[in-house]
């Protein structure tokens, strides 16, 4: 029975993950620094699950199920999300600073601002009991990226802004190093390809007159 659960939706056992993961279907408009934490969280949540997911399935195949029959394998995947879960907040957190910035013509005090709160937000909740070793250090470098971030700066070259998420995934999934060397060009491409979607939902949800206006407040 809990191989059947696992199989049927394999991340039921994670609850603090499907919270984020239900949210990524929100409509209307991002006007306040909760709307764009959620944003973050569930977008970044379900391009972590597709990717990781995916790429387990396609290098699996018909072995796919017996994954997580194996509770040290099931507890690699797990750690593997949360690491490359992170990276993908890192990625968007960058790309909707960027475009923030470029909406402001007063510099970049108000984004700093927006960023680092969100960000911290996110982060204020710690390591999640299913994370590995890695997690607390990963949170700091995402910390550390986001305010020492020059927004102004921030390119609008997407491949110049989605840079961890593609190597996160190559990085942390658990599978065999020779195979992921193989992998790694198809892996990096398909995570960005995931990114193109919520990009375009982003740009369209996204008030940023109102967001910064509440921000600073």
């Amino acid at each position: 029975m809990f191989l059947k659960r696992i199989l049927e939706r394999p991340w039921l056992s994670i609850r603090a993950f499907l919270d984020r993961i239900d949210g990524r279907h929100q409509t209307g408009r991002i006007v306040d620094l909760q709307g764009l934490q959620q944003f973050l969280e569930s977008r970044a949540s379900h391009v972590t699950q597709t990717s990781l997911y995916g790429y387990l399935r396609t290098r699996a195949g018909s072995r796919y199920p017996e994954l997580f029959a194996n509770d040290d394998f099931a507890s690699a995947i797990n750690a593997a999300k949360w690491n490359i879960w992170l990276a993908c907040v890192s990625d968007l957190a960058i790309y909707a600073g960027g475009m923030l910035a470029r909406s402001r013509v007063d510099g970049e005090a108000g984004v700093s601002r927006v960023m680092c709160a969100v960000i911290d937000s996110i982060l204020a909740a710690g390591a999640p009991a299913e994370a590995d070793r890695n997690y607390p250090a990963l949170a700091d470098a995402l910390s550390a990226r986001v305010r020492g971030c020059s927004w102004n700066a921030v390119p609008t070259d997407i491949e110049a802004v989605f840079l961890e998420s593609p190597a996160a995934l190559v990085r942390w999934a658990p599978i065999v190093d020779q195979l992921k060397q193989l992998d790694a060009d198809i892996v990096r491409n398909s995570v960005r390809f995931r990114w193109q979607e919520v990009r375009q939902e982003l740009r369209q949800a996204l008030d940023t007159e109102a967001l910064l206006a509440t921000s600073a407040l």
